[in-house]
C-alpha cells in the first residue's frame, strides 16, 4: 500500500523533475568547446539528473574492460538506456544509435556533440557502408557502445540480437564485453509514459574474444554474448518464444 501510495505521486512528478533537470544540461553539453568536457558534461550530469528524481545507479565490473579498443553490448529496455549506459562507460566509448535520433529536438544535437553515430538500418547500402566505416574506427582504436537488440518492446523479455556489433568485432579483431541494465524497464519502460522508481545497476562482464572463420566467429560471438546478458538481465527469451512460435506455425 505504501509503494503504490508513494507512485501515485512519483509517477507523474519523476519525468517532469527530469526533463527540466536534463534541458540546462543539454545546453551545457552543446556549449562545451571539446567533445572530451562534453562527454564528462554527459556522464556526471545524467548521475545528477538521476539524483533529481531519487533513482541511485551502481555499476559493477567496469574493471572487466579491456584498456584497448572493444565493444560493448547491452540489452534494451527502457527509454532511458543510452543515456544510464553513458553514465556508466568510460568515455572513450563511442555510442551507435538509429538516425532517427538525430531529428529530434534539442536531443539529437545533445548526441550528434557527444560524438555517437548513427546508423540507418531501413537501408541495406548505406548500413554496409556505415559497418564498413565504423570497422576501420575500431581498427583505428575506438571503442563502440551499441544495443544488439536494435530497439526495445513493452514486453519484459530479451529480443533476438542483430548480427552488426558482432560482425564488427570479427572484422576489426577486438573482443566484445557482455552488459546488463537492471531496472530501467521498471522505471520508464516502452509504452509508459509515466516513471515508477526503481533503482539501476549496470553489470559488465568479462569481455568474449572472436574465434575462427568470419561466420562462424559472429554466430559463436553473438550467441555467447547473448547468452550472458540474458543471464545477466534475468528477463523471459523472447528469441525462443519467437522461433516455438515459428515452428507452431509451420
Amino acid at each position: 500500500m505504501l509503494s503504490r501510495f508513494l507512485n501515485f505521486f512519483y509517477a507523474p512528478l519523476a519525468p517532469a523533475v527530469f526533463i527540466v533537470a536534463a534541458i540546462p544540461l543539454c545546453l551545457l553539453v552543446i556549449a562545451m568547446p571539446t567533445l572530451a568536457l562534453r562527454r564528462a558534461v554527459g556522464r556526471y550530469g545524467v548521475r545528477l539528473a538521476l539524483l533529481c528524481i531519487g533513482v541511485p545507479l551502481r555499476v559493477r565490473g567496469t574493471e572487466h574492460l579491456p584498456a584497448g579498443p572493444c565493444l560493448v553490448v547491452s540489452n534494451h529496455a527502457s527509454y532511458l538506456d543510452g543515456l544510464v549506459l553513458t553514465a556508466a562507460l568510460p568515455a572513450r566509448f563511442t555510442f551507435v544509435v538509429q538516425d532517427g535520433a538525430a531529428t529530434w529536438p534539442l536531443i539529437g544535437l545533445t548526441i550528434r556533440r557527444m560524438g555517437v553515430t548513427f546508423v540507418n538500418r531501413s537501408n541495406a547500402r548505406e548500413g554496409a557502408l556505415q559497418t564498413r566505416a565504423l570497422i576501420r574506427r575500431v581498427q583505428d582504436g575506438e571503442s563502440l557502445a551499441i544495443f544488439a537488440e536494435g530497439t526495445f518492446k513493452p514486453q519484459s523479455g530479451l529480443l533476438p540480437f542483430k548480427n552488426g556489433a558482432f560482425m564488427i568485432a570479427v572484422r576489426a579483431g577486438v573482443p566484445v564485453a557482455p552488459a546488463a541494465i537492471l531496472g530501467s524497464r521498471r522505471l520508464w519502460g516502452g509504452g509508459r509514459r509515466l516513471m515508477r522508481w526503481s533503482p539501476l545497476t549496470i553489470v559488465v562482464r568479462p569481455p568474449l574474444s572472436p574465434i575462427g572463420p568470419h561466420k562462424e566467429a559472429e554466430t559463436h560471438l553473438r550467441d555467447g554474448v547473448r547468452a550472458e546478458v540474458l543471464a545477466l538481465c534475468g528477463e523471459p527469451d523472447l528469441a525462443r518464444g519467437a522461433a516455438a512460435e515459428s515452428s507452431d506455425g509451420a
